[in-house]
């Protein structure tokens, strides 16, 4: 749900905006560049890992250093 928010940001940061979106876009344009700026959340981080687990290339990779994770460093 949108959230209305009063910001300050200089002038000419404005005035490119105003000339390089169009009308209605400065919001989405501001608020994906924040969203971009900040971490991932829970609900995002969960969703990849998720998606990640179903890959089956992901399965093999790790079965292919599996053997090198549990080898002992030379003394």
């Amino acid at each position: 749900m949108p959230v209305r928010l009063n910001i300050t940001i200089d002038e000419d940061v404005y005035e490119r905006l105003k000339n390089e979106l169009p009308p209605k876009g400065i919001s989405r344009f501001i608020s994906d560049a924040v969203r971009a700026r900040l971490r991932p959340g829970r609900e995002e981080l969960d969703r990849a890992y998720r998606a990640a687990a179903r890959e089956g290339w992901r399965k093999a990779e790790a079965d292919d250093w599996r053997a090198i994770d549990t080898e002992d460093w030379p003394a």
